[in-house]
């Protein structure tokens, strides 16, 4: 029979030829589809020439095509299609044809795979049952000599191993390579890993994480420590945080409620107060003991003189608490910090009569 160039190779650019069915019969166990093998010089044509062996595989008159099988469909009421590569011409003697699963052969394929007789005598032949198992490429060598013959694609197969793109083997799981479904990236986009040197436990460390390219992209800094715009905030490896445009922070308005204003220190660090009524001051939220949690607070006076009460944590220079300023508007700023979790607040006056 004749082999018929159908394409290009989905896993080359070579030219890939089809094994025909005859008279629409794609091969039975007792009548299977033949293939006549010969043995002769490699030419500048071979795959591998240079390579192995200085002789070839000629299937068909061709030398050493990649080749389509054909594998099970609901056509024939066979579960398989049926070939034999008849070695009986005598340019076979030692040269045993059978099949693998990688053209270095180092693992073997002979699932489906019969032999008999001494090749380049009578009836002499290998035989494949391909069906939607049998491995999607496999390579058809000699046993005895490196790299005669080429491969053969089954397209039916649903058993992806050794698939090589480009000369480089793939590896990955079925299920691994799933994981690609429904990837909408670019080309661009995947070549930003390119030369990620991550090992797979510091990317599984991005498991479930739900944040945007624009979230993610506050973490592009230029310098550890330094501080940028729209950036997140870093320490350098001694544990220093530069601000490059200075420092500002918010303040916090706080009124009095039943004559009294609170100071929650873990939604603020600065406050202001205007006196509506006599008030007594009080702190909230401080950090734990053995940590520092620090306060300013400004109280402007109002048209009616309003005094404070201090409250009793907070230890004063001389043990004397301060006296607010009387007059309209004036403005009093104070400064206490704790390190004891709120237990005792120091307290400083910064300056009166402000306004």
């Amino acid at each position: 029979m004749a082999l018929t160039k159908v394409s290009k190779s989905l896993i080359s650019t070579d030219t890939v030829f089809s094994v025909d069915a005859v008279g629409g019969v794609y091969g039975t166990s007792s009548a299977p589809v033949t293939i006549a093998v010969t043995v002769a010089t490699k030419t500048a044509a071979h795959p591998y020439y240079g390579d192995g062996s200085s002789s070839a595989y000629f299937l068909d008159g061709l030398e050493s095509p990649a080749i389509m099988l054909n594998g099970a469909d609901d056509v024939t009421s066979d579960s398989g299609y049926y070939y034999k590569f008849d070695q009986a011409d005598s340019s076979n003697s030692g040269h045993p044809l059978l099949f693998y699963l990688d053209a270095a052969k180092s693992t073997a394929y002979t699932t489906g795979v019969t032999t008999s007789g001494t090749p380049g005598n009578a009836s002499a032949y290998t035989r494949i049952d391909i069906d939607s198992d049998t491995p999607k490429v496999i390579y058809y060598q000699c046993s005895s000599h490196a790299y005669m013959g080429n491969y053969a694609v089954i397209p039916a197969s649903k058993n992806f191993y050794n698939l090589a793109v480009g000369g480089t083997t793939i590896t990955s799981t079925g299920a691994e390579l799933n994981i690609l479904d429904g990837v909408t990236s670019t080309a661009a986009e995947l070549n930003i890993l390119d030369g990620v040197t991550s090992t797979t436990a510091e990317l599984n460390i991005l498991d479930g994480v739900t944040s945007t390219a624009a979230e993610l992209n506050y973490l592009d800094i230029a310098t550890l420590g330094l501080t940028a715009a729209s950036k997140a905030v870093t320490a350098d490896a001694n544990g220093v945080i530069t601000l490059d445009n200075g420092f500002s922070e918010e303040y916090a308005a706080v009124t009095s409620s039943s004559n009294v204003v609170s100071l929650n220190l873990r939604t603020a660090n600065n406050f202001s107060h205007d006196l509506t009524e006599a008030t007594t001051v009080s702190f909230t939220n401080p950090a734990a003991s053995g940590k520092v949690s620090a306060a300013t607070l400004r109280i402007i006076q109002g048209s009616t003189a309003r005094a404070i009460t201090w409250n009793s944590s907070i230890k004063w220079a001389g043990d004397v608490a301060p006296t607010l300023s009387q007059a309209d508007n004036a403005v009093d700023i104070f400064v206490f910090y704790t390190l004891d979790a709120g237990t005792t607040y120091y307290g400083f006056t910064a300056g009166q009569v402000m306004s």
